[in-house]
């Protein structure tokens, strides 16, 4: 998959394309039927399909201090698209300046002038432009005027059982960012089609895991990484091309969330215990996944009692994951 940063960067012979723009953070099951259907068009066109995404997060340009916790990174959010088909990235920096861009500059000069849309694939809810005032009616209207068409794809629900009823909701970011907040893994994942995952690099931390057994590997997360609540659980560690970014090996692991209260720690950090493996990972790219929540932290009275409750967070993660 081709990858850019910024309109000027845009290859010049791409040629028209199928456009899809929005966040698609977490590149969730919502996400995913709108990019499926992205890729359909295009294919159906014989062009390429290209997604529009921004960086950083609108929300922390237009009201300042209120960055969204980030469900995936940008080379995570790259790899998940490749996955689905998309042949084309760009990451447009989101300022001030384009912040205050009219619907119809924002559709002229992003939309025809450097990405030849051919066809724009959006959400039913989308807005773009200054003050969010151009939607999905607009865009057609202009499109009319630029000569492109759009489509405008019903957003996905998900329900407590997968199944249709009263207690569905509307799969969004927003909805996974507080199943995530809740240490509520199950319902992220079912929003999510995959396990949540946060990445980042393996750092030396104080080393007490080594020493107690249980080595972990201590992972260094970007700012607004979404974290999830403090406790324990079980999933997976993914370790990482450093270039690309792209996934290699996938290992079972116990992860603990929080500050180590039992040795008064104040810092709050992610690690992971990779089961039956006896590598060094310091430096490492990696990915670390939650599959479920097996117990909130908490304090212990002393070290043979962290050492047994350790003990059943290893035995309960072989357990959820089938070992």
């Amino acid at each position: 998959m081709l990858r850019w940063r910024g309109l000027e960067a845009t290859p010049g012979d791409l040629g028209r394309t199928v456009v899809t723009v929005g966040m698609y953070d977490g590149v969730h099951l919502g996400h995913q039927k709108l990019i499926g259907t992205a890729v359909e068009r295009a294919r159906a066109m014989r062009r390429p399909c290209l997604l529009l995404t921004f960086d950083p997060h609108p929300a922390e340009v237009v009201r300042p201090g209120s960055h969204p916790a980030i469900l995936t990174s940008m080379d995570r959010k790259a790899e998940l698209v490749a996955g689905l088909g998309v042949d084309a990235m760009c990451v447009l920096p989101f300022t001030p300046e384009f912040m205050r861009l009219s619907p119809e500059t924002f559709t002229h000069t992003v939309l025809v002038e450097h990405l030849h849309a051919a066809q724009v694939v959006v959400g039913q809810n989308f807005t773009y432009g200054f003050k969010a005032s151009g939607t999905v009616d607009t865009l057609v209207a202009e499109g009319r005027r630029f000569g492109f068409t759009v489509e405008g794809v019903a957003l996905a629900n998900v329900g407590a059982d997968d199944g249709p009823g009263e207690g569905d909701v509307t799969i969004s970011s927003t909805y996974i960012r507080a199943c995530v907040a809740a240490g509520d893994m199950v319902s992220a994942a079912r929003a999510l089609g995959r396990q949540h995952r946060v990445d980042g690099v393996v750092v030396r931390g104080d080393r007490r895991g080594r020493e107690l057994g249980y080595p972990t590997a201590n992972v260094e997360t970007a700012p607004f990484t979404a974290i999830p609540a403090d406790g324990v659980y079980a999933g997976h560690l993914v370790t990482r091309d450093p270039r690309s970014g792209a996934s290699r090996e996938r290992f079972p692991a116990a992860i603990s969330v929080g500050s180590n209260p039992t040795f008064q720690g104040s810092r709050r950090t992610v690690e992971a215990y990779v089961l039956d493996f006896d590598d060094d990972l310091y430096g490492e790219h990696v990915g670390v996944e939650f599959a479920q929540r097996l117990r909130p932290m908490a304090a212990f009275p002393d070290v043979d009692a962290l050492l047994a409750a350790m003990a059943e967070d290893v035995s309960g993660t072989r357990r959820i994951l089938g070992m």
